[in-house]
């Protein structure tokens, strides 16, 4: 017989009822649902959540966060992420410590309601890298990350 020639089985094999009994509890352990009298091993009912976060904008009374808010959108949108809330802090750009939206994003990661913080530009966080820095440093503390979007622009805005 050459290399290339195969040999199969007869058309007529025969199987035992105990053949056909271990195929089929083995082919239903393998997709997860087990056959009665199936004391093997399985794999348990697993959903995969999908990843959370909460998005942070920050602006003054009047700006329109709209663009921003979009920018987020779609950037969860394409990573599959779910937003819990959107938080919107509306007094303008002071320190990060006395922004009462900033404190219940972080909130979100502490209590595990999100695993991360999202924000469109870095300066919606502050514009001082040591204050970025440091609420960066806050929310991983609290077991999540900040994310920021950055679509395209400089670290200027």
């Amino acid at each position: 017989m050459s290399r290339t020639e195969r040999t199969s089985a007869p058309s007529s094999t025969v199987r035992t009822d105990s053949d056909r009994r271990r195929r089929r509890n083995l082919a239903d352990a393998a997709a997860g649902r087990p056959s009665a009298g199936y004391d093997g091993p399985t794999r348990p009912a697993t959903r995969t959540e999908r990843f959370r976060v909460v998005v942070y904008l920050c602006g003054a009374p009047g700006a329109d966060l709209t663009a921003p808010r979009r920018a987020c959108t779609e950037y969860t949108d394409s990573l599959g992420w779910t937003v819990t809330e959107v938080i919107e802090d509306r007094d303008g750009l002071g320190p990060p410590d006395v922004r009462t939206g900033l404190s219940q994003a972080l909130a979100h990661v502490r209590e595990h309601r999100a695993g991360a913080v999202l924000t469109p530009w870095r300066s919606m966080i502050s514009p001082l890298p040591q204050e970025y820095n440091e609420v960066a440093r806050r929310v991983e503390s609290s077991g999540g990350f900040l994310q920021v979007v950055d679509d395209g622009r400089t670290g200027a805005r």
